[in-house]
């Protein structure tokens, strides 16, 4: 079993009593506060403001959730690393940090339906020339730890020197900085960094993976789903989270999940 297999599967065993709990959705209830973990170091999903306020289109969409619901919202903070660890022992009730659906994820948690989607690509100076795969070979590559970026890239075996950054922050810090010339990231990382560069030196060179992304959910909590569920597909269909998603993407979400 790969490592992080392995440390997945050990994950759900060491903290599967904190699964067994009462309902969900009835705590939530009782407490009248809905606490979401939220990566804020992940612009434009997540992050800090001039103002020193939670802001991206993660927090927006965690805000409107609780506002519908009708609870107060408790910003639980999270990094790529410890999103699952958090919602497993109990620390959130749910996950909205770009959270993409993987199998590997599944098999230790629950994903509402997708409310998004995020590409996985290579990202490098302009001038750089890098087309697929092997053009990695030898070259250092940054990505966040834990994230699906880290981990589509780790199992394609490019012969890249992969180094780790703890979140999105750290990450575009590096690049703009002269640590790292390449990233594996998403395009609105990328768009972050360039924010910060002079003469906005990136460019995505080719797209490794689509993932939808989700809100994150333990497994068996079927009452917080199902609510959960229902509010993504009003607000699909009524065109608020393509609103959220448009204002901090710069594009619309596919045809298809909006209908």
């Amino acid at each position: 079993m790969k490592r992080r297999q392995f440390l997945l599967a050990g994950a759900a065993m060491l903290f599967a009593p904190a699964v067994v709990r009462a309902d969900t959705l009835d705590t939530i209830r009782s407490r009248k506060k809905l606490m979401i973990a939220l990566d804020l170091g992940s612009p434009p999903y997540g992050t800090i403001d001039a103002a020193m306020k939670p802001a991206g289109s993660d927090v927006e969409t965690a805000q409107l959730l609780a506002s519908d619901m009708g609870f107060d919202l408790d910003i639980v903070q999270v990094t790529s690393p410890n999103r699952i660890p958090f919602l497993l022992t109990g620390k959130a009730d749910m996950v909205i940090a770009s959270f993409s659906v993987t199998e590997e994820r599944k098999k230790v948690i629950d994903f509402s339906d997708p409310y998004g989607v995020i590409q996985s690509v290579i990202a490098a100076k302009k001038e750089m020339t890098i087309k697929d795969d092997a053009s990695l070979s030898g070259l250092r590559v940054g990505t966040t730890r834990g994230s699906s970026n880290d981990k589509e890239l780790t199992s394609r075996g490019t012969g890249a020197e992969i180094v780790r950054f703890e979140d999105d922050a750290t990450l575009v810090t590096a690049l703009v900085s002269g640590q790292i010339d390449i990233m594996a990231t998403s395009p609105g990382i990328m768009q972050t960094a360039n924010t910060r560069a002079p003469n906005a030196p990136y460019e995505i060179k080719y797209v490794l993976r689509v993932f939808p992304y989700a809100i994150g959910l333990r497994k068996n909590d079927e009452a917080l789903r199902t609510a959960v569920n229902e509010w993504v597909h009003t607000n699909l269909r009524n065109g608020k989270l393509n609103a959220i998603y448009k204002k901090y993407i710069g594009a619309d979400l596919p045809a298809e999940m909006l209908n």
